[in-house]
């Protein structure tokens, strides 16, 4: 069942909805024409990393500490050291997670092998008593989730031909993030109607970027936490070894950024390891998981409802269109884009 949320109003909404320019009308199909050009030309990686460190940069040099430095050259080289800083450690942790992900015995292409070897096997490790529920031959449901998993796991292997691509579009992303960045923050003069009017559709989408993310960082993190306190802590105090562990933490943090459908894949491949195990220990996994997803829903419904003003089945819809159209990009890239739609409406006074 959803908890309610209050639907956001605006600080100051007395008046009629604002007539809009022709000039803001032009911003937001630019700005809306762009967001979906990065999904289609597969440049959302960019996107993302940009306004990370844009926000980074923001969020470290707030305009009071600037405004001590009156010489106009020395706030461009503070910040632009600063810049520096952010892209470095968010290049370092972008290479760390490849490499974690990607090496070593606890990698997530044999994860994925591991899940599908479970289902292949499941009828064999279930007890008698839920042998009845399932049929005897492989349905087709069964055959296609060990398809699609034996897939995706050849793709992994292989993922080493596009991973340079990729960092190419990410280090792309972290500079032109970091350039927007000292620009914002040590520009003077006066700006044209038309830069004044994309520079605010670029707010409102940092700011969109801003409440989503780091709302679900949050959440995400705390639910790592637990997930880890049950895997690394719990399982191996009962003398059960469970393999994957790290990977596992890993797979938590990273899916759990995606609001609602995060904590689904995640589960999925806690309950599947633990099956791998013992039928008992993937009861006891999934016991644990929905009590700390029970108590993890109230939060996400709070934060998420408070950051965006959205329930949860408006960003599961926004999803779900998303996904359809652009794939897992579009599923990422959802509630961002979601959430910058609804700044935009917000500032017109329309919702």
């Amino acid at each position: 069942m959803l908890d309610p949320v209050k639907p956001y109003q605006p600080a100051s909404v007395t008046a009629a909805p604002t007539r809009l320019s022709r000039l803001e009308v032009a911003t937001q199909l630019l700005t809306g024409l762009a967001l979906l050009g990065t999904l289609w030309f597969h440049l959302l990686t960019s996107l993302l990393a940009g306004l990370l460190v844009y926000e980074l940069v923001h969020l470290l040099a707030p305009r009071r500490s600037i405004t001590l430095v009156h010489h106009h050259t020395a706030k461009v080289i503070v910040v632009t050291l600063l810049a520096a800083i952010v892209v470095t450690a968010v290049g370092a942790g972008t290479l760390s997670l490849i490499a974690l992900l990607s090496g070593g015995s606890d990698n997530l292409s044999l994860l994925l092998r591991k899940m599908a070897e479970v289902i292949d096997t499941a009828r064999s490790s279930l007890p008698s008593w839920a042998l009845s529920f399932l049929p005897e031959e492989s349905t087709e449901l069964k055959t296609a989730s060990v398809t699609w998993l034996r897939e995706h796991a050849g793709q992994l292997r292989s993922i080493g031909q596009d991973v340079w691509h990729a960092l190419f579009h990410i280090v792309f992303g972290l500079v032109i993030g970091g350039m927007v960045a000292v620009s914002r923050e040590t520009g003077t003069g006066e700006r044209g109607p038309l830069v004044h009017a994309l520079t605010n559709r670029l707010r409102l989408l940092a700011a969109a970027f801003r409440n989503v993310v780091f709302a679900q960082v949050r959440i995400s993190a705390l639910n790592t936490a637990l997930t880890a306190l049950y895997l690394l802590v719990a399982v191996p105090w009962l003398g059960i070894p469970l393999p994957f562990t790290k990977t596992m933490v890993v797979v938590t943090f990273v899916t759990g950024l995606l609001p609602v459908i995060g904590n689904l894949i995640s589960n999925t491949v806690i309950v599947l390891v633990s099956l791998s195990v013992s039928p008992a220990l993937a009861v006891a996994s999934l016991a644990f998981l929905v009590v700390i997803h029970k108590l993890e829903y109230f939060l996400n419904a709070r934060v998420m409802g408070g950051q965006i003003h959205a329930r949860a089945w408006e960003i599961l819809v926004a999803m779900l269109i998303m996904e359809a159209l652009f794939g897992i990009p579009g599923l990422v890239a959802a509630p961002i884009f979601y959430a910058y739609l609804k700044n935009e409406l917000s500032l017109q006074r329309l919702i």
